[in-house]
């Protein structure tokens, strides 16, 4: 049996991704809270955090969940991002990919999710 490549685990909450205009400040609702990743551009401010934290009235695209890259990974590994998301695209589900200093997070919508992890089970072990 061949071993598995990454250890993956799926982060149990459902999560949002909210757009902002660029110059608005990071609400106070995306602080302190279990997951959450801010990204601020000279368009735009994106958050992404559970959904049940998300306030109405916001842009909000809702209902995804997140894979867990188990890391650290370390910025010399290459090719983590283009093996996890090559088979899915093959399979037209797209993802949003976030990277931290010590771990990755591939995400799909949750109606792609049963597809996703059949998919990535083939060569990830899934926790």
């Amino acid at each position: 049996m061949k071993p598995k490549k990454f250890e993956l685990s799926i982060l149990p909450e459902k999560l949002g991704i909210c757009h902002f205009e660029k110059n608005v400040p990071i609400p106070d609702w995306a602080k302190n809270i279990s997951f959450c990743s801010i990204t601020r551009t000279s368009d735009e401010l994106s958050v992404i955090c559970p959904q049940d934290k998300i306030p109405g009235g916001v842009l909000v695209e809702k209902d995804w969940r997140a894979f867990k890259v188990k890391g650290p990974l370390g910025f010399v590994l290459t090719g983590i991002v283009s093996s996890l998301s090559k088979p899915l695209a093959e399979a037209k589900i797209s993802i949003l990919y976030i990277s931290t200093f010590k771990t990755d997070y591939l995400l799909v919508e949750e109606k792609n999710l049963k597809e996703a992890k059949r998919i990535l089970g083939e060569f990830c072990e899934i926790k």
